[in-house]
């Protein structure tokens, strides 16, 4: 069953501590990767258990721009293997995997009469468009570049600057509804596999043969045994496997009303002074805001559980964006900020080198024998991130599975490609921002419903469901109000909208 909840959570853990031979895979880490590696390893006939200290995607997997990337940006730099991964990757997930969290989002560059980076800029989109066609991903799914008119672009984003405007070059990217709906998607499908998904757990140590948990809700510590273990704690790697070397890399996004930029359909793209291949955008997002981002700084020191952002990315946002404004935005219009880190790996040797230098690439790395430790990397290829490490974990265990499938298995609530057949909110009569995270299983969060008006808002001016809170701790492993306000649904990115949901969210939750 897909079914994740307290009942759940009480009879897997109990097993866990009952079971006298070791697991295949033992996971620590419940973020995009680890939730990854536990669907791999549970599809290949193995027996897998995750253990993660906090919440579903309580890291880096919720703080992303909630893009799935073809890799234009790796293309830039001259990186085409690392963007011909993103390609297939995003290929897949658009396709297969989750074509109901994801649609194609434009992404527009206005165009102010600077030949040379226009040009720059269009020949980057058709390269891009080259790798989506080497991923075989159909233009329907995600159609390609395109050159806009001024009366287009306003259309898309109507607060451009107007004066000398001439157009704009355009392509599309995978914009996923939620990251951490992905993360959250993942699980229970692995846990569908017969994975043991399990929040809460923390890992007191680890080495190749098992580790010492300790249950953060009955106050209990035991051991597992374990023929492999697989570290996916991202940038808290190295306090699993003290070998390795993280450089975190901090990424900053701005949250505001998406009134303040006119209603955008498309994700204004601008290009940041100086540079030809880095840009910040501006993304039309769930909840009616939009997201504005993204830096790229060194986060030295200790590692915060929720990471902020410092003035100075404030502002380097702020600055860029309103080089293609008509009317500048302010702090004054700021809704909510997040920011979160990168778990790169440091190649430099801590040298303190540029982080343009530091690699985006993954890495698997075994030791102890059979600790598989999976590090760096991105969202988009999470996937290929988890078939490395299982095949590692299999290669060093020496455990009998068979070959990776994770290509070919949707997820909970997997539907067509969006754009493909007829729109299922018109079909089901649900609320598009219902099926917008759910998929097909939209109506079946509504017929489990035992919450008096399930398709009512849980507070007015916030289009999530009463039936979606209800569901989040029935069915998605959601154990506080907090996991619900901040990783279920993203009504916790605005503090002022998380503190009028509370009391309603409470009310469920009770």
């Amino acid at each position: 069953m897909t079914v994740l909840n307290v009942t759940r959570r009480r009879d897997d853990l109990a097993a866990l501590t009952r079971r006298t031979e070791p697991l295949d895979v033992l996971v620590i880490g419940g973020g995009v990767t680890g939730v990854g590696v536990a669907l791999d390893a549970a599809t290949r006939g193995l027996s897998v258990a995750l253990v993660e200290a906090d919440d579903l995607a309580f890291g880096t997997s919720r703080w992303s721009s909630k893009l799935v990337h073809g890799g234009l940006r790796y293309l830039a730099s001259g990186d085409v293997g690392i963007a011909r991964e993103s390609a297939v990757e995003r290929h897949h997930l658009m396709t297969t995997i989750a074509p109901h969290l994801i649609t194609p989002v434009r992404q527009i560059v206005p165009d102010y009469g600077v030949r040379t980076s226009d040009l720059l800029v269009r020949a980057g989109f058709l390269a891009g468009d080259v790798l989506r066609r080497v991923a075989h991903t159909p233009s329907d799914v995600l159609p390609g570049p395109k050159r806009l008119s001024a009366l287009e672009v306003l259309a898309a984003c109507p607060t451009v600057r107007r004066h000398g405007l001439r157009g704009g070059a355009s392509t599309t990217d995978g914009q996923l509804i939620d990251d951490a709906r992905l993360v959250t998607a993942i699980a229970r499908t692995a846990a569908g596999y017969g994975a043991q998904i399990l929040t809460r757990v923390r890992a007191v140590r680890a080495d190749g043969g098992g580790a010492v948990l300790f249950d953060e809700v009955d106050g209990v510590e035991f051991a597992v045994a374990a023929r492999s273990v697989v570290n996916a704690t991202g940038v808290w790697a190295a306090g699993i496997d003290s070998t390795l070397s993280i450089r975190p890399s901090r990424g900053t996004h701005l949250v505001f009303d998406a009134e303040t930029f006119g209603n955008p359909t498309g994700a204004l793209t601008v290009q940041i002074p100086g540079s030809t291949s880095r840009f910040v955008f501006v993304l039309p997002e769930q909840l009616g805001r939009v997201y504005l981002g993204l830096t790229d700084v060194d986060a030295a020191g200790p590692i915060p559980d929720v990471p902020t952002p410092d003035d100075e990315e404030i502002d380097f946002l702020l600055d860029t964006v309103n080089t293609a404004l008509a009317i500048p935005v302010t702090r004054a219009d700021i809704r909510g900020t997040y920011s979160g880190l990168r778990p790169l790996i440091d190649t430099a040797g801590g040298d303190g080198g540029s982080l343009a230098d530091v690699s985006r690439r993954h890495d698997v790395r075994v030791t102890d024998k059979t600790m598989v430790s999976v590090i760096g990397g991105k969202l988009t290829t999470y996937r290929q991130m988890a078939q490395d490490a299982v095949d590692a974990a299999v290669s060093a265990a020496g455990l009998t599975a068979s070959a990776c499938v994770t290509t070919s298995v949707p997820l909970v609530g997997a539907t067509a490609p969006r754009g493909v057949h007829t729109d299922a909110a018109a079909v089901s009569g649900l609320p598009a921002s219902l099926i917008a995270r759910f998929g097909a299983e939209a109506p079946r969060v509504v017929e489990v419903a035992t919450v008096p008006d399930p398709l009512a808002p849980i507070v007015d001016g916030i289009d999530v469901t009463r039936a979606e809170i209800e569901f989040a701790f029935t069915h998605e492993g959601a154990l506080t109000v907090d996991d619900v306000l901040e990783r279920r649904t993203r009504i916790g990115l605005v503090p002022a909208d998380a503190d009028r949901a509370r009391p309603a969210v409470e009310e469920i939750a009770g």
